[in-house]
């Protein structure tokens, strides 16, 4: 190309520097400039787009090094109009940069501009809307308005994007448009695309964030999408969202905080109930109705926890200010994971996230203790880093880890950075401040310090222990008399200063020393620095008024050398301080109280953390970072006294949407998808029946407990046995008798059959034997019409395919079945064709309902699923672990078996069903490549050489979890095929049981106070009616054992965690009503956090 030199001249020269050679002074330099881009405007003025093009990149790379190259602006501005799409694009790139410097000239192209913005692609549409928005003159105004309004309601989100970026920009050039903008702005919050969302939710902030009302109908919406919006969209919309919540919600923690205001009583509370006496509550609080959280605030809470696990530093920052702002206590404990793993990242990152950790310590004291180690010091820490970390190691210092962080100091006190060991040194002050058993501990610490070669880290030492001395200077004479020696050595003014401050204000203990010291220090008086003058000169006059004989001469020299000083504060206090202290004809009525003014008792000061106050401040703003309100900052609300209407946050579903066949589509939408295997019994279908031993032996072994059915569930059983004979009925009438009827017909009878039956399809081979024991089993209490059914299934079993074989006369999914509409779809009809295992029955004595005999009969997949074991009553739940479509025929499912693993105790014993569907053998089962975490262990099961077809086999897992519930994932692989699984448990089944007596329960649970203990008030549902109702609930939530209790209100629940054999205790006590008041102990605080809320749940269901 003909301009590659001129290319390689204008890089060889872009830093500017002179020739060799050449007379700075001679103008090279700068003549250099006129040419310097010459070679740039010719390719712009070419014909040939490539030459346009490659300029174009040029001029843009200059830009991205910080040229300036506003000189080309008349050359690039013609080429506005150019027809190549690439040149065009860059020509805007370069017009947004300099069209606020070159208005003039950028006015002469507006007509283009406009032309763009109707371009077909969305990107000349947007990067002209840029450009327009760019230029700051507000004649244009009126356009700019027009285009923003175009491109608000524009088909592409990306222009949509930029319309909302284009509004700031508008309202900071002329503010009389907000109304219109505001319009705009309402508009585009309506819009469903997370590009948008983000964007005009930052126009919402700039121009109108008092509007509130616009955000009401859209509050939803943004959660939702929260999720996907961009990085930095998701930081403004919780930042928005996190002051909309405090206008809108109850404070969640309005009850703690009243109970704050008497907190022993609110600790030890607990203690005093062992009599029955319920303690009496404060009146505020019985006043006050049981807080319920508004499901707006719990969407917020439950879509924002998820961006904790952003790589965006930001938005971390953000998701973790609106759990410390929004969320109930329980719940922030949710955020520490997450701002100790920004500690990782960048200086600058960890510089913000420690101001805010900082000052979340200071409240939330819990959060950060079991992350203790992340705050420690690295010596490749900057300073500032330091200074914040020992900020919060002082924070968190408390009675049972302050030994360990004590031995941390004494680490850092030998650290070379001045500044480092000075902070060091105060950190060590303000632990010996707020506890008092390590007080005299420091003070000698401190005291040794003195004995240090460094001066500073004398200074800093003699400043904290004078103030340590103030809370008991009675007992520590021997200390003053050893820092009043210092004073020949210790040149530091502050320390100094401190030193004549003690003497002075403890003359009384030190009668022989002070003297001596007031002597010294007036021979030094007239090169001593301005603060130890003013405190020899408080000293001289302590010492007057308690020991006149012997400091009297030495009180009118110091006086006589401060009195022409050259500072005038220092003249000032001599004068004033002679006429108190020395009584003459001048002097006043002051002067009798002189004792009372200079020895009055003076409190002790309390050395308090620089981030106590700053909580006021919205964190991970600006303003919180420098303790300053900044411009543009807006304050966080405070809580409402009462809940606003949340009625405004409902969206009213347009008429033309309710139609009938969107309606019906809704109904098939929240079954299953793969109807077959989930069944189309809800989760509640065991819950009212009465299993047996026979159901019992075929789930695994799972005991689950006969429900208390009351009256009206018999009732319902009988309706619904009524509803499917009739349904029988027609079905019988419908069907021809003959053997060889219409297939057409038959077809549709196994179909309507197939969506009642509870078990899946059975094969060929074992189809009539099945059939015959179930007709065996039906004779016994069989009516004359149940006969008929029998016969009528009979003549099914005699068509060749497979079909749907085990009917249940009454079963709740029958019931449910029978009221919808019977509908044939291709996955029904597909899953006819694929074999299920074999029926497994074992005989038993008939019981009185003939619904729970046939609940259990199969062992093939429903028989494990979880709507057949009610999660209310039964100890184990049922998961699946690969379904039989994802596994091309071969399906899974687990349980929690809460039997002991017996090949290593810290394990979790999962048992596993797997059922071959398929017509083929299925070889090589076994488990491969186990991906867990760190700590985390599997023992797998033997690999299986052979599944038949039809077949199903069963096997024991076990897994070490480490008292997390993190999944383990893993590969089941077979001789042809691999399929990815995951395993995850519920925090109830990460613990054993543990039997222990009531005085046992009590004097562990006393261990486990404080921190370790988490307290949740709830309202049970009426289901919990009994003990027994209160028990299964606790108990199917949580592998636990009851601890006898004496009290008639209170139920006791223990175990310890598998692994590390930590103790869990659950004490649950009832109040007034259907009131209870939840209390989990145990050292493993996220556990127990885990386990309140599934309790909770459990209960208030």
């Amino acid at each position: 190309m003909s301009a590659s030199p001129g290319y390689s001249d204008e890089k060889g020269g872009s830093l500017g520097e002179p020739e060799y050679g050449q007379d700075p002074a001679s103008g090279g330099i700068f003549s250099s400039d006129y040419k310097r881009h010459d070679d740039l405007k010719e390719m712009l003025d070419s014909n040939k787009d490539s030459l346009k093009l490659e300029a174009m990149k040029r001029i843009v790379a200059m830009i991205a090094r910080g040229k300036n190259t506003s000189d080309l602006f008349p050359a690039v501005v013609k080429n506005v109009a150019c027809k190549n799409i690439e040149v065009k694009k860059l020509v805007y790139v370069y017009l947004v940069r300099y069209a606020e410097e070159q208005q003039d000239l950028a006015l002469l192209s507006i007509s283009t501009f406009q032309r763009g913005l109707k371009d077909p692609n969305q990107l000349i549409r947007a990067s002209a809307l840029r450009v327009l928005s760019s230029i700051r003159v507000p004649i244009i105004v009126p356009i700019m308005m027009l285009a923003i309004k175009e491109a608000a309601s524009d088909m592409s989100p990306y222009v949509r994007k930029t319309a909302a970026h284009a509004i700031p920009k508008l309202y900071s050039l002329d503010s009389d448009q907000k109304d219109q903008l505001i319009e705009v702005i309402e508009k585009l919050l309506s819009d469903k695309t997370t590009l948008v969302a983000g964007s005009v939710v930052m126009a919402f902030e700039e121009v109108c964030p008092e509007r509130i009302d616009l955000i009401h109908k859209n509050y939803r919406k943004l959660c939702n999408l929260l999720i996907d919006v961009e990085e930095w969209g998701q930081v403004v919309i919780i930042n928005m969202l996190t002051r909309y919540a405090r206008t809108q919600f109850l404070n969640p923690n309005q009850n703690e905080s009243l109970l704050e205001e008497n907190p022993e009583k609110a600790f030890y509370g607990s203690d005093d109930d062992e009599g029955g006496k319920e303690r009496a509550e404060p009146s505020s609080v019985v006043k006050r109705k049981p807080y319920v959280m508004d499901p707006d605030h719990r969407l917020l809470l439950r879509n924002t926890k998820p961006l904790l696990q952003s790589r965006n530093a930001a938005v971390v920052m953000a998701v973790a200010q609106l759990y410390f702002h929004l969320a109930p206590k329980a719940e922030v404990g949710v955020i520490a994971k997450a701002l100790v793993r920004l500690l990782r990242s960048h200086s600058e990152v960890q510089y913000v996230v420690l101001h805010n950790v900082a000052t979340m310590s200071i409240k939330r004291k819990g959060m950060f203790e079991p992350y203790l180690k992340s705050f420690y010091i690295r010596s490749t820490d900057p300073t500032q880093i330091k200074i914040l970390k020992l900020e919060v190691l002082t924070n968190l210092a408390n009675e049972t880890n302050i030994s360990t962080i004590l031995r941390e100091f004494q680490t850092y006190i030998r650290s070379m950075d001045k500044d480092f060991v000075a902070a060091t040194i105060q950190a060590i002050g303000r632990c010996a401040t707020n506890i008092g058993k390590v007080r005299d501990t420091c003070l000698n610490g401190l005291v040794q310090l003195l004995s240090n070669r460094d001066d500073l880290v004398v200074a800093e030492s003699v400043v904290v222990i004078k103030k340590l001395l103030q809370m008991q200077p009675a007992q520590h004479s021997e200390i003053i008399k050893h820092m009043a020696k210092l004073t020949d050595n210790i040149q530091v003014p502050m320390a100094r200063a401190s030193i004549l401050w003690l003497i002075g204000e403890y003359c009384e203990h030190v009668p022989k020393i002070a003297p001596d010291v007031l002597r010294n220090m007036a021979k030094s008086f007239i090169n001593e620095e301005d603060i130890v003058k003013l405190q020899t000169i408080n000293l001289a006059a302590k010492l007057y008024l308690t020991n006149p004989k012997q400091t009297k001469l030495l009180t009118q020299y110091v006086l006589n050398l401060a009195k022409y000083d050259q500072n005038y504060d220092i003249r000032d206090r001599t004068r004033f301080i002679r006429q108190l202290i020395i009584p003459s004809e001048k002097s006043g009525i002051l002067s009798k109280h002189a004792k009372k003014l200079f020895l009055a008792q003076k409190p002790a000061p309390i050395l308090e953390s620089s981030f106590k106050d700053r909580d006021h401040f919205q964190l991970g703003s600006l303003s919180h970072l420098l303790n300053a309100k900044s411009v543009g900052y807006q304050e966080l609300p405070d809580w409402p006294e009462e809940a606003p209407d949340p009625s405004v946050r409902n969206v009213e579903v347009p008429e033309w949407t309710k139609c009938p066949s969107r309606e019906k589509r809704k109904e098939r939408e929240e079954k299953p998808f793969y109807s077959d295997s989930e069944g189309e019994s809800g989760p509640t279908e065991s819950a009212d029946s009465e299993p047996e031993s026979e159901s019992e032996s075929e789930n695994g072994g799972s005991s689950s407990v006969s429900g208390s059915g009351s009256g009206s569930e018999e009732e319902e059983e009988s309706e619904e046995e009524e509803s499917e004979k009739e349904e029988r009925k027609k079905q019988k009438k419908r069907t021809p008798q003959k053997e060889d009827s219409d297939e057409s017909d038959q077809e549709q009878k196994q179909s309507v059959r197939s969506k009642k039956s509870s078990a899946k399809t059975s094969q060929k081979s074992t189809s009539e034997d099945g059939s015959n024991s179930e007709n065996s089993e039906s004779e016994t209490e069989s009516s004359s019409e149940e006969e008929d059914e029998d016969e009528d299934e009979e003549q099914e079993q005699r068509q060749p395919e497979p079909k749907n074989k085990k009917t249940p006369p009454a079963t709740k999914s029958t019931s449910k079945a029978s009221k919808e509409p019977k509908e044939m779809s291709l996955l029904d009809l597909d899953d006819f064709s694929v074999p299920s295992a074999p029926l497994v029955t074992s005989r038993s004595t008939v019981s009185t309902s003939l619904v729970s005999d046939l609940e259990g009969l199969s062992l093939t997949d429903t028989s494990l699923t979880p709507t057949m074991i009610s999660p209310a009553f039964a100890l184990d739940r049922t998961f699946e672990l690969l379904h039989h479509m994802t596994g091309e025929g071969l399906s899974m499912e687990y349980i929690f078996s809460r039997q002991p693993f017996t090949p290593d105790n810290r394990m979790v014993s999962v048992q596993v069903q797997i059922s071959n569907k398929t017509e083929n053998e299925v070889k090589n089962l076994r488990i491969s490549d186990p991906k867990l975490l760190s700590g985390m262990r599997m023992q797998a099961f033997q690999e299986i050489e052979s599944l038949p077809p039809g077949e199903s086999a069963t096997v024991i897992i076990g897994i070490d979890f480490c008292d997390s519930t993190q999944a383990a994932n893993f590969q089941i692989c077979t001789h042809t095929r691999h399929f990815y699984v995951s395993i995850q448990p519920p925090v109830g089944e990460l613990m054993a049981p543990v039997f222990m007596s009531e005085n046992e329960f009590k004097r562990e649970q006393g261990k486990l106070t404080g921190m370790n203990e988490i307290t949740e008030r709830l309202t049970l549902s009426g289901k919990c009616n009994s003990d027994h109702a209160i028990v299964q609930r606790v108990s199917s939530t949580a592998n636990m054992n009851r601890v006898p209790c004496g009290a008639d209100k209170e139920y006791r629940f223990a175990a310890k965690t598998v692994t590390s054999g930590n103790l869990v205790l659950v004490t649950l006590t009832l109040k007034d009503g259907s009131a209870a008041l939840l209390t989990i102990n145990s050292e493993k605080m996220v556990i127990g956090t885990m386990l309140a809320k599934d309790i909770v749940q459990t209960l208030t269901q």
